[in-house]
């Protein structure tokens, strides 16, 4: 019989939203880690019929203490330790942001090289779409314990309270927000008609910019998290991981545009996630003062 070593953690919990049809929240970030080799654990924040950008849609939240219930379950699993990485995406609930704290300290405290990428789902261009004590709770309990924050460029103004207009802008807020690296997504891009991912770590700064799509599907920063994610759990540097992740994300919602898909066509499209072919132009940018947290 097979021996299950644990010496590489390689599991995700992943913990977000769950909808019956479509590729947002835990459907498009759970895909994309199993397809790209991780073993999953997913929790569901909220159950929805599909997202609600496509009309009414009954939600189906779990009461606070039973989802507290179940972290606390998993804190005490005796198979935290093949637990390599944590990744939260939206929740249903504010009450949820410090179960999830706790469970983060508790797979930390078992293998203290893991990671927690919290992808602060609250909003977008139009403002918070999630109550503002949920916005609050994420801000305050879970963006300051992450190793990697994913906010797209409007969370990230509301976390900060000024307008990121600019990518100097945007730059000074990513360096000065808690985690030691920021993926800033929907980032102001230096050439016309684009778009872009801003990377900030300790060390350096990078924009990788590709071509806007007009009235992209939902569920591109969910995507991006996870895929982010299984490209620096297999060893990539961070520039090779913000290359490969913005290529692959392009690829799957221009192919998915050009079919006319109302929803991110990601198993179509499974090879773009570990061989995407898309041109993306990468940059290194320059940061003042970027010692700071070195």
């Amino acid at each position: 019989m097979q021996t299950h070593t644990t010496d590489t953690p390689r599991a995700v919990i992943v913990i977000s939203s769950h909808v019956a049809r479509g590729s947002v929240g835990n459907r498009a970030a759970v895909f994309a880690l199993e397809t790209l080799g991780f073993p999953v654990w997913a929790v569901p924040t909220v159950i929805l019929p599909w997202h609600p950008g496509h009309g009414r849609a009954t939600r189906i939240v779990p009461p606070a203490a039973d989802f507290a219930a179940l972290m606390k379950d998993l804190e005490g699993a005796r198979w935290l330790g093949e637990v390599g990485a944590v990744l939260s995406g939206y929740l249903g609930d504010p009450a949820q942001a410090e179960a999830i704290a706790s469970l983060v300290a508790a797979v930390k405290a078992r293998n203290p090289r893991a990671l927690y990428v919290c992808d602060p789902v609250m909003g977008d261009k139009g403002g918070l779409y999630v109550p503002e004590a949920t916005a609050i709770a994420i801000r305050d309990l879970l963006v300051p314990v992450a190793d990697v924050a994913t906010p797209n460029r409007y969370e990230l103004a509301w976390m900060t309270g000024a307008p990121l207009d600019e990518i100097s802008s945007l730059l000074q807020a990513a360096q000065d927000a808690p985690p030691p690296t920021m993926l800033v997504t929907s980032a102001p891009a230096m050439m016309n008609g684009s778009i872009g991912n801003l990377l900030l770590t300790p060390s350096q700064a990078l924009l990788a910019e590709h071509r806007m799509i007009d009235r992209p599907p939902n569920g591109l920063g969910d995507l991006t998290a996870a895929v982010y994610l299984a490209r620096v759990l297999s060893g990539q540097s961070p520039d090779k991981a913000l290359q490969s992740t913005t290529a692959a994300v392009f690829e799957i919602l221009a192919r998915t545009a050009k079919r006319g898909g109302d929803e991110l066509q990601i198993e179509t499209d499974a090879q773009s996630l570990s061989h995407p072919m898309a041109m993306v132009q990468t940059r290194h940018l320059s940061v003042p003062g970027r010692n700071r947290r070195a």
